[in-house]
């Protein structure tokens, strides 16, 4: 009976694995399987290449995975990410959250309704080695979207310590009828 019981086991296991072997010949995915991202260091090289990729890391259609790795790379350690805006009950706040707060907080949300957000203008100020940018954005939920369903200006502090650029905070409002865009940060 033990034999038998081992017998069946093995036949089960084998059958298991010839499947699995299948979906891999046809270059399906199992469910447990994942895309293994990997970090571009030299994204960060060049301020413009930096903005660059913040953007493009956060960018996805509905249900395509996010670099999450190439995003904390983007960032200096303890850089913040700074969203403002009204509570329910109308008061201005703000909310501190590290990148890996970020990615709990939202990374499941751009996934599952997709988001592409697309810099539309830009304003550099620079010193020594630290730098502003005022970065105009549009968002949208898929690349053939005409028209945003939100727009804002995300101020991003840079530092370079010679070797590459590092985020140092994103700090971001939204527009709204109240508080239109100025034309100064649209064209």
């Amino acid at each position: 009976m033990k034999k038998l019981f081992i017998l069946i086991l093995l036949s089960v296991l084998t059958i298991n694995l010839q499947a699995q072997d299948k979906h891999k010949d046809k270059g399906e995915k199992s469910e447990k399987e994942t895309v293994e991202f990997i970090v571009d260091s030299t994204s960060v090289l060049t301020l413009d290449k930096t903005i660059e990729t913040l953007y493009n890391v956060i960018s996805g259609e509905k249900d395509e995975e996010r670099n999450w790795k190439q995003f904390k790379f983007l960032f200096k350690p303890d850089a913040k990410l700074i969203p403002s805006g009204k509570d329910k009950e109308g008061n201005l706040k703000v909310v501190y959250m590290s990148p890996g707060d970020y990615i709990k907080s939202s990374g499941k949300w751009l996934v599952e309704n997709g988001f592409i957000e697309k810099e539309i203008h830009r304003k550099v100020d620079t010193f020594g080695n630290i730098a502003q940018v005022f970065s105009t954005y549009e968002c949208f939920k898929s690349k053939t979207d005409d028209t945003p369903f939100m727009r804002g200006i995300n101020s991003i502090q840079l530092l370079n310590d010679g070797e590459r650029w590092w985020i140092v905070n994103v700090f971001w409002s939204q527009e709204s009828h109240r508080h239109p865009i100025p034309e100064t940060y649209l064209h």
